[in-house]
């Protein structure tokens, strides 16, 4: 488990974050959420160096991705008592969920929001979370009435297996944002086995 402020937090549990079952009615291959390629998990050093000041603390409220058409509300979310990340109710299709015990987005360090890819009735808020490309923006509207604004640096998919705790959660020096969803190949027996993981830091705000 990796530390954020004074509370471990876990690997994100890939099956909790999508059902799947809606792929069994029309076959995985044809419906399966898209997958982050090699090329995108390759950040741009350039970009990365266009990092904006760090904002005051201030809890989200929203988080827009307009490259994939998302426009969701954030809850808060704690921790399961396996120590692992909770996750929004998988009825409510577009709602994410931001770690409200950890860092809040535009805040220095590490912030983590996470949504279902699907639920038994169909694709969920981060369905297209693994067609992001890098240079996207992300803007998440804070309770202050500011808005924080990310571009991403890179989207990957790691096996449950081998999930890079300290890579994914490990702290930062710059205020960086951390978007999270299932992935990989989905199965009945086995469910999702993999995490997309989106990588952006601050780049502006207003």
């Amino acid at each position: 488990m990796r530390r954020i402020g004074d509370t471990a937090i876990a690997a994100v549990t890939v099956v909790a974050l999508g059902s799947g079952v809606f792929l069994l009615g029309g076959g995985a291959g044809t419906h399966a959420p898209p997958q982050p390629s090699v090329a995108e998990g390759r950040p741009d050093p350039a970009e990365e160096r266009l990092a904006s000041a760090a904002l005051p603390p201030s809890p989200p409220t929203r988080i827009r991705i307009p490259a994939i058409h998302v426009n969701a509300p954030l809850m808060g979310l704690a921790l399961t008592k396996s120590g692992s990340l909770d996750v929004p109710p998988a009825g409510q299709k577009n709602l994410a969920g931001w770690y409200e015990s950890g860092t809040a987005p535009g805040e220095r360090g590490t912030a983590i929001v996470a949504g279902h890819v699907d639920n038994t009735e169909g694709p969920a808020v981060f369905y297209d979370l693994g067609a992001l490309r890098r240079g996207a923006t992300i803007e998440v509207d804070r309770r202050d009435g500011g808005v924080a604004v990310f571009t991403v640096d890179a989207v990957e998919v790691y096996q449950a297996r081998n999930f890079p705790d300290e890579k994914v959660y490990g702290a930062a020096e710059r205020p960086e944002l951390r978007v999270i969803t299932c992935g990989g190949t989905y199965s009945k027996a086995t469910g999702y086995q993999a995490n997309v993981v989106v990588f952006a830091h601050l780049t502006g705000s207003r």
